[in-house]
Formats: C-alpha cells, sequence, structure tokens
C-alpha cells in the first residue's frame, strides 16, 4: 500500500514539471498582504498563475489575521508569504488540517533582531550584544522623556510587539529604556530613514526580508543563544516568564487552503520550487519602494530580469508561455500616455533637506513637546480622577444650563474610565486641546484676512481644497521625516487637515455682517480695529464657532489615523483591535470615541449658540 502511494505521488510530480494548464472554473484567490515583501510575493505568484499556467485569479484585501481565518475557510486559496510559527490562527488551522504550509521561500529563512546603524557601531565597537545597552542608553535619549532612552518596537499588533516588550522587561532594559510604539511599518521606516540620514544614533527592532535592509547597513545586537522553549513564553502575552532567548530563524513559505492542494497537486509543485536568495529579495522590495512601483509592475520586471531563476520553478511548457508574455511585453498601460513623474525630485529634496535642516526642524519639534504637549498631557494624568469629571461635569452644565447633560458627561468619562482607557483618553484630550489651540491661534486670523482681502481670498481658496481633499498619509511621510513619530507630527497632521473649515467659516462669517451694521459703526469713528472687534466678531461669532467645532470633530477623527505615527492615545487601543481582530477591545475603545465626540460636540454646539438653553 506504501508503494502505491509513494508511484502516485512520483507520478503526480512527473506528470506536474509537464502540465501547464489551470483547469478550474473559479478564481484562485490570493490574499493581498500589506508589508512590501507579501506584495511583491502576492503579485509575482499570481503573474506566474495567470500567464504561465492559464489561471483566473484574484486577490482580496484585509488585515492579516482576516486573511489567515478566510484561508482555513478556504474563502482563500493562497497565502504567498506565510511566517511559519508566528500566527496561532495558522497553527490552529494546520492542526485541523484546514491549511497546508508549502515551499521554503527565503533561503536561509528570515531573521530579525534589535538593530543600530554602522555608523554607531564604528564610533562605539564595543557595543555588542544586548547587555551593552545599560552603559550606552544615553545615546538613544527620548524626545519625549529625555532622562529615558528609546527603543522602537515593531508596528502595533505584531507578535514581535510582545516578545520584544518581555525581552525589554527581561533584560531589566525597561527600567532604562522607553518601549515605543511606531504604530505601522511605514512609521517605523520613516523613523529609521530619517535618523540614518541625519546619523543619529537610533536602536530598533528589524526583520527582513525588507527593502530598507538593502538599502542601509544595519549592525544586529547579539542576544545569548534561541531556545525554543523560553521563546513560546516570550510570544504569549500573559507570560510570566524571566528567560532570554536570542531570535529565530523564521521560514518563510507559502501557505495553501487543504481543498486547493488536493485539486491542484501541479500548482503546489511550483509553489514549492519557488525560493529566493536574501539579498536578491531585499533588492527587489527596495526597487519596488523607491521606484514607488506597486507588487505587479516590480514582479514583471523581476521576471525580466532573472528568468535562470523563475525557469527552474515553472514546468516547461508554462515557462515558454510566461517567456512569450514577457517577450510581448506589459501593455496594461496606453502608449498615449508619456512616462513621466514628479516623485523622483520630490523624494531627493526631502532627503536633502532631512540631512541639510533635520535637527532644526527636530528642535522646533522638541519645543512643542516641551513646552506644550508634555505639560498639557502631564497636567491631565496628575489631575484626580474626582477633579476632572467635576471639571466635565463643570463644562457641560456651563455650557447647557442643563444637569442632566452635565451628569451624562460624567457617566461617559466614568464608563471609559471604567474600560481600562482613562490614560489613553487623557493623552488623547492633551492632543486635542493642543491642536484646537494651535487652530483657533492659525484659523480665526487667516479666515479674517481672507475676508478683507479678496486677492488673499482667491490664492487661499484652491490651498484650502487641496488640504481638504489631499489623503493625510501624503503629507504625513515628510511630517513623519522631519519631526520624527509620535506626538508631534500627529499635532501637525491635525492642524492641518482640521483648520479648513474654521478659515472658510470665519471668513464666510464676517463676509455675511450687514453692510449697513459696517457702515454705521464706521460712521460713529470706529477704527478698523475697534470694528473688528466691536462689530464684526461678535456678527460672525455663530459661524466662527460652528467653524471651531467643524475643526475640533475633525481633529477628534484623526486620533486612529495619529496611533498610526506613534502618538498614544484612544487610537492605538482602536489600531491595535484592527491588527489583532480584537472586537471587543476594538468596540470599547470605538465607544469611548464616540463618547468624547458627543460630549465634545454638543458643547461646542452649546458655545456657538450664544445663550444657554
Amino acid at each position: 500500500m506504501k508503494s502505491l502511494k509513494c508511484l502516485g505521488i512520483v507520478f503526480v510530480l512527473f506528470f506536474s514539471r509537464y502540465a501547464y494548464t489551470c483547469d478550474t472554473d473559479k478564481p484562485i484567490k490570493l490574499g493581498a498582504l500589506d508589508w512590501e515583501s507579501g506584495q511583491f510575493s502576492t503579485a509575482l505568484l499570481e503573474l506566474i498563475l495567470r500567464e504561465g499556467y492559464g489561471c483566473q485569479t484574484e486577490t482580496v484585501p484585509g488585515a492579516t489575521n482576516a486573511l489567515e481565518t478566510a484561508l482555513a475557510q478556504d474563502d482563500i486559496q493562497i497565502i504567498a508569504e506565510q511566517w511559519v510559527g508566528r500566527s496561532p490562527i495558522i497553527e490552529q488551522a494546520l492542526s485541523e488540517g484546514k491549511v497546508q504550509i508549502i515551499g521554503d521561500t527565503l533561503k536561509g529563512g528570515a531573521t530579525q533582531g534589535w538593530y543600530i546603524p554602522d555608523y554607531v557601531k564604528q564610533q562605539y565597537p564595543e557595543l555588542n550584544n544586548v547587555q551593552d545597552l545599560a552603559q550606552f542608553a544615553t545615546l538613544f535619549s527620548d524626545p519625549e522623556q529625555p532622562n529615558k532612552a528609546r527603543f522602537l518596537n515593531c508596528p502595533t499588533g505584531w507578535s514581535c510587539e510582545i516578545f520584544n516588550t518581555h525581552l525589554l522587561k527581561n533584560t531589566g532594559l525597561n527600567q532604562q529604556f522607553n518601549n515605543v510604539h511606531p504604530g505601522t511599518g511605514a512609521a517605523l521606516d520613516a523613523e529609521i530613514t530619517s535618523a540614518y540620514e541625519q546619523h543619529k544614533p537610533i536602536l530598533f527592532y528589524y526583520w527582513q526580508p525588507t527593502g530598507l535592509m538593502a538599502k542601509y547597513p544595519f549592525v544586529p545586537l547579539h542576544f545569548p543563544e534561541y531556545q525554543a522553549e523560553c521563546w513560546l513564553d516570550l510570544l504569549r502575552s500573559e507570560s510570566k516568564t524571566n528567560c532570554i532567548s536570542g531570535f529565530p530563524r523564521s521560514k518563510l513559505a507559502m501557505s495553501v487552503s487543504s481543498q486547493f492542494a488536493i485539486k491542484h497537486p501541479d500548482l503546489l509543485m511550483l509553489i514549492n520550487n519557488i525560493q529566493f536568495e536574501p539579498h536578491i529579495l531585499n533588492q527587489a522590495i527596495l526597487e519596488m519602494t523607491e521606484n514607488k512601483r506597486n507588487g505587479s509592475t516590480q514582479a514583471y520586471i523581476f521576471l525580466q530580469q532573472h528568468p535562470q531563476l523563475w525557469q527552474q520553478w515553472l514546468s516547461s511548457k508554462a515557462a515558454e508561455k510566461l517567456q512569450q508574455y514577457l517577450e510581448q511585453g506589459d501593455n496594461s498601460h496606453h502608449a498615449l500616455f508619456p512616462s513621466w513623474s514628479v516623485a523622483d525630485k520630490l523624494n531627493r529634496y526631502l532627503v536633502n533637506t532631512v540631512q541639510d535642516y533635520g535637527s532644526h526642524f527636530r528642535q522646533v519639534s522638541q519645543l512643542s513637546l516641551d513646552y506644550l504637549l508634555l505639560p498639557v498631557e502631564k497636567l491631565l494624568q496628575s489631575m484626580p480622577v474626582w477633579l476632572m469629571l467635576l471639571l466635565v461635569a463643570f463644562i457641560g452644565w456651563h455650557a447647557t444650563r442643563k444637569i442632566w447633560f452635565a451628569l451624562l458627561c460624567v457617566a461617559g468619562f466614568y464608563l471609559i474610565g471604567a474600560f481600562g482607557l482613562w490614560l489613553s483618553l487623557m493623552q488623547t484630550l492633551a492632543l486635542l486641546i493642543v491642536s484646537a489651540l494651535f487652530i483657533t491661534l492659525l484659523g480665526i486670523p487667516i479666515g479674517i484676512l481672507m475676508a478683507s482681502n479678496k486677492r488673499l481670498h482667491q490664492v487661499l481658496q484652491p490651498i484650502l481644497d487641496v488640504i481638504q481633499t489631499m489623503p493625510s498619509f501624503v503629507y504625513l511621510i515628510p511630517v513623519l521625516m522631519l519631526f520624527g513619530i509620535g506626538k508631534v507630527p500627529a499635532l501637525f497632521a491635525t492642524v492641518v487637515y482640521a483648520i479648513a473649515p474654521l478659515i472658510r467659516l470665519t471668513a464666510l462669517g464676517i463676509r455675511q455682517v450687514s453692510p449697513q451694521m459696517i457702515e454705521a459703526a464706521q460712521s460713529f469713528g470706529s477704527t478698523n480695529w475697534q470694528l473688528l472687534l466691536w462689530v464684526l466678531l461678535p456678527q460672525a461669532k455663530t459661524s466662527i464657532m460652528a467653524g471651531i467645532n467643524q475643526a475640533v470633530m475633525m481633529s477628534l477623527g484623526m486620533v486612529v489615523l495619529a496611533s498610526m505615527i506613534g502618538a498614544k492615545g484612544l487610537g492605538e487601543h482602536v489600531l491595535q483591535a484592527i491588527q489583532t481582530l480584537n472586537i471587543g477591545q476594538g468596540v470599547e475603545a470605538g465607544a469611548a470615541i464616540v463618547i468624547l465626540a458627543i460630549i465634545i460636540d454638543r458643547i461646542t454646539q452649546a458655545y456657538g449658540r450664544g445663550k444657554k438653553y
């Protein structure tokens, strides 16, 4: 019986070498991974399946955990980059026979660890091991808490966030180092790139395959040898272990649903053959990110550049068919359009600005932290809870003159505290208060100037249109590079995003003041300053307060985005819930944001009406 089974396997593998058609009526669905190497691997496999084997394909977007759950249910069939042993969802699906791990896509496995730039190592050659960090802590000062150092953890919600936190504690470095969460991989990359271009010391967690590993020379810090049992403990969020382990080399493979594996043994052979050298994969990812290519474009270019590699993966007929496609050229773009871009010039300009003036921008960032954000945050956090509740009740009553609303405000804040989110609430409030201050101090004067100067109005109108319609992450990129991750870029992003309504409504309110009233004030000898203070602003108060209301509400809408660039607060819990598919945590954090939004909205609306009711 065993010999027949072995003979069948040999027959399937032999036949698959020459098969090239994809016999299916349904499209093969691949998970659309959102990190660079995942994007590239997915696009490469999809292109090979479609053009080499004639398969219908479809990519399905989603968070990693959601895609892994869908794979176990055969809602998608392939995840093109699976870090083996890192996902509890996949491990459970493997034990239940719902998923199979195929191949070994990165030769030698994926590496990870704690890194410093090469210039730090050259300057301090005695900094070799993680144990040495204690005596070099002052090199890596945290801007938000200068008396402590800073360790940049991995993106929020990833499993590396858990074991890095345990390692920081178990090594005793948590006494000297703050555990800083950058929010997203893009924010982490921006902070590392900015530090490297300025030759600033930085300590961070990183991994490969990534493009940044091909761009910059990083030096890993040595840990004790890898211990499998210790590592399993470090992966558990509730772990109480005190052990220290080095990092394992993670096997990278592709995961497929078991139903797909049964239906397509020939494609399993293809997947099993795919393997990259680390430097080749890192370089491909770097080219993709630096040239702003999507995964499909980079996969097409990669196949043209490395025929000797992929021809070993495919059956002979599939390789021939794919080669014919590559020789025909990519006709996905119409020849009518010229190929030009401003991206390279803008990127070079940004890098040069960071190199030449980065220290000046960081000084502005530090001033904003030292004299605005941190004092407000410390004041709110040091305030007794009962006093904060009384203050909220008083503001709610003063705005509306209604006891029941004041009690609802207290109940809302109390519920947020009961969810365990009081500290995060104070962090979000601090960001809102400071951003509202900046928005008011900038927005109202600009609105006044717009209303009094027709030419300025014509110039600012399209600028405000761009501010309101441009995706926030576009101007977050330079802000991150110039100011670093954390509260300051979140503040700048919030101000830019939310200031437009206040400017517009201030200008609108002043322009709508009755000309007869203006003439009457001028006839009584009012100066321009008196006219503004005693006539125009009081008459435009309702419109201005509506602008402040809209600006504050839009600022609150930025809390989740702020968490993506390392700003702590309620948005951090929402982001973590999204990344880990923690529905309960998401509902609690989302409800806290809703409660805060309703309270702020009702209070600012009440003040804007100009009467108590």
